[in-house]
């Protein structure tokens, strides 16, 4: 079974918590991505993704200019490089996540999202379950994700 080092983006693009809500909205639109980790010292502090923008920056009338820290998610569930991707799809299923960092002594080492999990699993069928039930989750129960 692969390992998560095996086939996690590396060199991922992030935010730092001095960013703001504009500066993370241009990052997610140049990198053709929804989600972006924000590090602090090397560390990872939180996410931010584009529906915490309209929900928690757009929809509560926050400027653009508003501080990150304002709008992420900072009860962030993470991997490790060496999981398995069953043991990802199991983590991501359970706290009903698209992608998950991966941190290696509290430093962002990468990132999967489930698609990437599926094309490198003997069998797709987990995570094409995972895939139907997250997107299928109320939008409530993802506002946090």
């Amino acid at each position: 079974m692969k390992k998560l080092k095996d086939i996690m983006t590396k060199n991922v693009d992030y935010c730092t918590t001095l960013d703001n809500v504009y500066e993370a909205a241009v990052k997610m639109k140049n990198d053709h991505v929804g989600a972006i980790p924000v590090c602090e010292n090397d560390q990872l502090v939180g996410m931010i993704t584009d529906r915490d923008i309209v929900i928690r920056g757009v929809a509560e009338k926050k400027p653009n200019a508003s501080k990150i820290t304002d709008i992420m998610s900072d009860h962030i569930v993470t991997g490790t490089p060496d999981m398995t991707v069953d043991e990802a799809l199991d983590l991501m299923c359970k706290h009903e996540i698209r992608r998950l960092p991966i941190v290696e002594q509290n430093r962002l080492a990468g990132i999967i999202s489930l698609g990437d999990l599926a094309m490198h699993r003997e069998s797709n069928q987990q995570a094409g379950v995972a895939l139907t039930d997250i997107s299928e989750a109320e939008p409530d129960q993802q506002a946090h994700h």
